[in-house]
């Protein structure tokens, strides 16, 4: 019997006890996340801390710019990037659908000009498939997580963000290459003139009703829509070259935190109005313009397209002695 007594009393002694050192674990645990909600305070208010860390930011204990680039990604790049490029798209289809396509008048010659040289065509297709590849990873990158992720599982979602991660580090030098040698060879041909103007006030005589339709404006060899192309593809190429090489090889370049942001932004910036201008690109070589992908392809145009797009570049050949056509 005091056996059993005494078995009794050292089970409520050991109730008694876990019951105690759970109510000081309560009263701890809401002492703490007072302690901590003032550190918090203290932390908001500018309070500095002291760690063993030997970086210039070893006394920020608290990255406010993060939190400020985050809300600049989620609530305004990652929506402006979606409507660039699926904007872009609808709205074209829905022009195409009222407009139509600039259709070649008379129809094809049969005769093909000589316009750009495999070389020419190399590297624009050395520019032209990263950027697309680019354009699409980076739009997983940047809004994805807004906009994809909810609607996919969390496995299919790493895989795709790794995979996208891994094509847009690998496509991004030969996009600089290829943006590099477009740059420099191209632009002798890209500047401005004053027939440019005319050309921009008839929207290239795209237009097929009102007063637009029929309309044939003069142009060099590259049109004014091609020209503005071109300059902001140049520029916000460079950009965009400029800040990926900062955010792609950190350590190379040791930049500080706020240049880093500002290069997140920049590239963000960038990718959006490249976008945007490669979607109008993509169409008017491969649907508005009848005959125009040929160019970029083999090389050659037909002569129709030559003399209906680019009449003063194919009169000027022509006069010049340097009219080639294809055998």
């Amino acid at each position: 019997m005091n056996k059993w007594f005494k078995q009794i009393g050292i089970a409520i002694a050991l109730l008694f006890s876990v019951t105690a050192f759970a109510h000081d674990g309560a009263e701890h645990t809401h002492d703490g996340q007072a302690t901590e909600g003032q550190i918090w305070s203290q932390l908001k208010a500018g309070a500095e801390g002291r760690t063993t860390s030997t970086s210039e930011f070893h006394a920020q204990p608290i990255n406010t710019y993060d939190l400020r680039v985050l809300e600049l990604r989620s609530d305004i790049l990652a929506p402006a990037l979606m409507a660039a490029l699926f904007g872009m798209i609808i709205i074209f289809v829905l022009f195409i659908k009222v407009n139509g396509i600039s259709k070649l008048h008379g129809g094809f010659s049969g005769k093909l000009v000589y316009r750009w040289s495999k070389f020419d065509v190399s590297i624009h297709w050395l520019g032209a498939i990263p950027c697309l590849l680019l354009i699409l990873t980076g739009l997983t990158l940047l809004a994805g997580r807004f906009f994809f992720q909810p609607y996919i599982g969390e496995g299919l979602w790493s895989n795709l963000v790794y995979a996208a991660k891994q094509v847009h580090d690998i496509m991004a030098i030969p996009f600089m290459i290829g943006w590099a040698l477009m740059t420099v060879l191209w632009a002798k041909n890209q500047l401005p003139k004053m027939y440019d103007l005319k050309w921009m006030m008839v929207v290239g005589g795209y237009i097929n009703f009102g007063p637009f339709k029929g309309k044939h404006p003069d142009a060099g060899f590259a049109n004014a829509g091609e020209k503005l192309w071109f300059w902001a593809f140049a520029v916000f190429g460079l950009v965009i070259s400029a800040s990926g090489m900062l955010l792609l090889f950190p350590n190379l370049f040791e930049p500080s935190r706020t240049l880093s942001l500002i290069a997140l932004v920049l590239h963000s910036v960038s990718a959006i109005i490249i976008t945007a201008f490669s979607i109008v690109h993509i169409f008017m070589a491969t649907v508005m313009s009848e005959g125009g992908m040929e160019c970029m392809v083999s090389g050659y145009c037909d002569e129709t397209w030559a003399s209906q797009h680019h009449n003063l570049w194919f009169d000027e050949i022509k006069e010049n002695g340097t009219l080639k056509y294809k055998e």
